[in-house]
């Protein structure tokens, strides 16, 4: 009997534990490893940051969930992983031994890389955790007794830009229904070169589509901007040309501010040797399997891939759940092959789909694969992407709840988006 150990109990790592569980049957054991009990669907934390969903609505109590399918659960932050003995030391003292193990631990948030900034400590708001983005709400909530400027947008280094743009774009929506948007100026900032370029060097008509739907809402931008430090109401951005030149500093007041950080590898998985890049992130093959330790396979955001191209300013590749989905079920099968004494053949297909939502309205994005040439782009804007991310928000919360492994990107996402052609 094997022992196949996931750390990370995210939208990578919760699906990975219940496709094990019905590709390997009950012969082997499957331990899952995550620093609290709670599962959180991180998607919908722009709408808990503006009060839109509480914090009950999209997280709960996984143990009950994963006890329902024979799956071990630990509570518990790993704080060392001794790859060469392959076992985990737990924060309690104990470890565990395993045969295989899976990470996808999700990243670090790196806040500590730009002074001054983040929830704890700093002068800017999140929405990458559940508790990140109910404190932003609390301080939305006192924000609007006192309106006044703000700054929307994410930091060098960050890589899930789709959500920067969900939150400016959504706030602007909450404050046109409370009649408060006149008294909000709003400016976007970003590493990005230009506006939909969303760290896939844009898709499709994303340029001309965001930036139509920005200066609709009145909404200001600075791309290519590096922030070096934060104070209290108060942004300093150096903004670059093309060339990497600094053409401008400026100087950004704000009374409310949210700002994505860069991301980087969590601490237990980047202190292993040879196992992740110099940021931290777990370096893998075509099967999603470490090239030093041919047990580990790593599996979402924490996987290093290499930017679809050099920016002027740093910025991260988006790992988006059809990728992440797609990286679970290569990791599964190859185990599975493996277990059976057949070689690992199965890759993933890093393709990028990203639902993103206004509040009113939304736009699809869709990227195969996401580093140019594609064999498909596609890009739609309506009042229907609101109510596709309502119903995925749905959807997977009743997945997870009920020990799903079904694939909802290649069953019903890419149907429903009306894309038949795919890049196997």
């Amino acid at each position: 009997m094997a022992h196949i150990v996931i750390l990370g109990a995210g939208a990578g790592g919760t699906p990975a534990a219940y496709e094990l569980r019905e590709v390997l049957g009950k012969q082997h054991k499957i331990t899952l490893i995550n620093a609290t009990e709670t599962f959180q669907f991180i998607p919908s934390n722009p709408w808990v940051a503006l009060g839109w969903r509480k914090r009950e609505e999209i997280s709960f109590n996984l143990r009950p969930c994963l006890q329902n399918k024979g799956i071990g659960f630990i509570a518990l932050p790993a704080e060392r992983i001794d790859a060469e003995s392959s076992r985990i030391h737990l924060a309690n003292g104990e470890s565990v031994d395993y045969d295989y193990l899976i990470i996808a631990t999700g990243p670090r948030l790196a806040y500590d890389l730009i002074e001054g900034s983040g929830p704890n400590g700093g002068h800017t708001q999140s929405i990458c955790t559940v508790d990140h983005a109910c404190k932003a709400y609390e301080g939305y909530e006192h924000f609007l007794k006192d309106p006044g400027q703000v700054v929307v947008g994410a930091f060098q280094g960050a890589s899930c830009f789709g959500a920067a743009y969900e939150y400016a774009l959504a706030m602007d929506t909450d404050l046109c229904r409370r009649k408060l948007r006149s008294m909000v100026p709003i400016t976007y900032v970003s590493p990005e070169p230009y506006i939909g370029h969303l760290g896939l060097g844009g898709v499709g008509d994303s340029k001309e589509m965001l930036e139509a739907e920005m200066l609709h809402r009145h909404i200001k931008w600075i791309c290519n901007a590096k922030t070096t430090k934060v104070e209290a109401g108060k942004m300093y951005v150096e903004e670059y040309n093309e060339f990497g030149e600094k053409i401008c500093d400026h100087i950004l007041a704000f009374k409310y501010s949210m700002m994505l950080p860069p991301f980087r590898g969590v601490a237990s998985v980047a202190k292993v040797a040879g196992l992740c890049d110099p940021n931290g992130f777990v370096l893998v093959d075509q099967y999603q399997r470490s090239p030093k330790y041919r047990n580990i396979f790593s599996a979402g955001v924490c996987v290093a891939i290499p930017p679809v191209e050099q920016t002027p300013v740093p910025i991260g590749t988006p790992k988006t759940g059809y990728m992440i989905e797609s990286m679970v079920t290569a990791i599964v099968h190859n185990i599975r092959d493996e277990l059976e004494g057949q070689p690992a053949v199965n890759t993933g297909t890093w393709n990028n789909i990203c639902l993103t939502d206004f509040g009113d309205t939304g736009a699809a994005f869709v990227a195969l694969p996401q580093v140019q040439p594609r064999n498909l782009t596609w890009s739609k804007k309506g009042k229907w992407v609101h109510l596709a991310k309502i119903a995925f928000e749905k959807y997977f919360m009743r997945k997870i709840k009920t020990g799903s492994s079904e694939p909802i990107y290649e069953k019903y996402m890419l149907k429903a988006l009306g894309i038949n052609c795919l890049d196997k």
